[in-house]
């Protein structure tokens, strides 16, 4: 109470004022009473007081502190922030500040009034710009008991990681004859970083990789092609592992090969000609020579005198040209000079 002097006299119709103060020093509601003496026909005049303490407005962060964890260069990363005043009277925000490279926030406008026991919730951003850790504050100042509120943020920039991708998984080659070659093509392809490939090979010696050097960079967004030769040595289902080793998120990429060595067809020239009209002989010699744009050089192909005037040349390989010729032997070993020469006998390749 304040505001009035005692003794202090009244006349009649006379007024005093004075001032009463309530100063809570705990929350709760209180009563009391203000209790004049005087000299009046009530002696005790009493006053009822009563009021409700209650706390001051405070402010509190959920979470304390923001921790990013690794976010790679380029990219950004959010986390929710809760305020609430914690008092019993309204606050007023006045201002909401990020500092720390690559830290900001959003989703929350100044000034803003909080009453007691409410909340706001905004986003803190971290969007880093090199690799390396990072700390900052995010600081919201008010007229709340504690009118500096700092919630600490971390984060650690990291260097973004590719993925190489290739297709097919499985690449076919189909069938292929024994002795030849048969080719197929595959693709490589980055995404999330620019990918180095440093090693690409077969487990198996059938199956050949070509189409780029190593190391071979490829950018994110980007694909490479590259070429899978089939050489079997022997007929039959063959399969394979190709690997690619890269600085990829995973090492190493594998794809899958498979083929079939098919036996090569096996060639025969069927030679026949007409009997010699000189006496007493015995039997034919059949000479072969190969041939391009004319024929080469012969050489006898029979180990023993054909008595016949057929013969089954199963000695000729695919793909090449030959030249044939017969002489004619008598009782007396005497042989004749070539026949009428046929040439450009042509082998398929399979």
């Amino acid at each position: 109470m304040s505001g009035i002097a005692t003794p202090l006299t009244l006349t009649g119709g006379q007024s005093a004022t004075f001032t009463v103060s309530f100063v809570p020093t705990v929350a709760g509601a209180v009563t009391g009473n203000l209790t004049v003496s005087s000299t009046a026909t009530n002696p005790t005049l009493t006053i009822p007081v009563s009021a409700t303490g209650v706390t001051p407005g405070a402010l509190a962060a959920n979470p304390t502190s923001l921790g990013f964890g690794n976010v790679n260069v380029g990219s950004n990363g959010s986390l929710s922030e809760i305020i609430t005043n914690t008092g019993g009277t309204s606050i007023t925000v006045s201002k909401v500040a990020a500092t720390g490279t690559g830290f900001s926030f959003s989703g929350i406008t100044t000034p803003l009034t909080l009453n007691a026991g409410k909340s706001a919730t905004f986003t803190v951003s971290f969007a880093p710009t090199s690799a390396g850790a990072v700390s900052g504050n995010v600081t919201v100042t008010s007229t709340a008991t504690n009118p500096t509120l700092t919630i600490p943020a971390s984060g650690t920039g990291v260097s973004p990681t590719g993925q190489l991708t290739v297709s097919p998984g499985a690449l076919p080659l189909g069938s292929v004859t024994v002795g030849s070659s048969g080719t197929a093509t595959g693709t490589l392809s980055a995404s999330g970083a620019t990918v180095t490939v440093t090693a690409a090979s077969s487990n198996k010696g059938a199956f050949t990789i070509s189409g780029f050097s190593l190391p071979h960079t490829i950018n994110a967004g980007q694909s490479a092609n590259f070429t899978i030769t089939f050489s079997p040595t022997a007929a039959g289902a063959a399969t394979a592992t190709l690997t690619f080793t890269s600085n990829a998120q995973s090492s190493t990429t594998t794809e899958t090969l498979t083929g079939t060595g098919v036996a090569a067809a096996t060639h025969s020239v069927a030679l026949s000609w007409n009997a010699s009209t000189s006496q007493n002989i015995s039997g034919y010699n059949v000479y072969r020579a190969p041939y391009t744009s004319s024929c080469g050089s012969f050489a006898k192909v029979n180990s023993l005198l054909d008595t016949s005037t057929l013969y089954t040349d199963s000695s000729v390989t695919n793909g090449n040209a030959y030249c044939y010729a017969t002489t004619a032997v008598d009782t007396s070993n005497v042989e004749s000079g070539y026949s009428n020469i046929v040439s450009n006998i042509q082998i398929p390749t399979q």
